[in-house]
């Protein structure tokens, strides 16, 4: 059985589909989006919750969804479990669906990379486009 992530971080094929069912749900993908925005920080699952508008109960099992996905960590003090976005597992997912994408053509990928490249300055961004 292959592991679903190799030495280099790339991701398999069935993890990529695992990861990318658990982003196919509003909430969820919400959910991921705002623990992108505070990476690397934490974010408590109350305080998830509260952000969502939506039960606690409810927010743990789209929690544990992106959990077993391998998207999310999550620590626990106490009682509260904090989590994290794993951003090098999101680097991954993004590889994969991007590998095999122009065939070596840059002009096709220059734009995309560009856009992907949203923290470099936009003046910087810009000279990405052929």
């Amino acid at each position: 059985m292959l592991d679903n992530v190799d030495m280099s971080r790339q991701i398999n094929e069935k993890t990529a589909v695992e990861a990318l069912t658990a982003l196919a749900q509003p909430t969820r993908i919400d959910v991921f989006r705002r623990l992108i925005k505070c990476y690397p920080d934490e974010i408590a699952a109350g305080e998830i919750a509260r952000q969502c508008k939506m039960r606690h109960n409810t927010m743990s099992t789209h929690l544990a969804i992106l959990s077993r996905a391998g998207l999310v960590s999550v620590r626990k003090e106490g009682r509260m479990m904090h989590y994290s976005a794993k951003f090098e597992r999101f680097q991954g997912l993004m590889a994969f669906l991007l590998q095999d994408c122009c065939h070596g053509r840059a002009e096709i990928c220059a734009p995309l990379v560009a856009e992907l490249n949203c923290c470099l300055p936009a003046k910087e961004r810009k000279k990405l486009h052929v």
